[in-house]
């Protein structure tokens, strides 16, 4: 599993010209679900998100979790994360899951996430999603789950 994290001071996401999901201070996950991913793995990366400190403190330090700090998460499915660009000129996308264990690990991942206490909205899978942001910082990490 593979998520793309940016620290934002607001986040939103639209399909069909409606707002669907908007967040304040907090972080867009953008996650991509690849081939042999599991519940497993998806806690590890909730565990990871929630408590990496990356926001921060009163003296300017990234001491604070987005847990320690109350903020917002607004997770959006990317199965372009797993796009191989490395031959040819377009992405192979054999290792991203298949869109039935994509969903299902998708919505587990928000449901934990929402299960340690934070407010998480979301895009919708699959859709053709229009995703604004105000990056703070800019702050940017890409995580990858240990391998199974």
């Amino acid at each position: 599993m593979r998520a793309l994290i940016q620290r934002v001071t607001e986040a939103g996401v639209r399909v069909e010209g409606e707002s669907i999901a908007a967040i304040g201070p907090g972080l867009l996950i953008f996650l991509g679900v690849g081939q042999g991913d599991s519940r497993e793995a998806a806690d590890w990366l909730v565990e990871k998100i929630a408590g990496l400190r990356i926001f921060g403190d009163a003296a300017g330090k990234m001491n604070l979790s987005l847990l320690d700090m109350g903020g917002e998460a607004l997770v959006v499915s990317q199965f372009t994360l797993y796009g191989d660009c490395r031959k040819g000129r377009r992405p192979g996308f054999d290792q991203a899951a298949p869109p039935a264990l994509a969903d299902e690990l998708y919505e587990y991942f928000k449901e934990r996430l929402a299960a340690k206490g934070l407010r998480v909205q979301s895009g919708r899978f699959a859709a053709d999603m229009k995703v604004s942001l105000l990056n703070d910082g800019p702050v940017t990490f890409i995580l990858d789950s240990p391998s199974q």
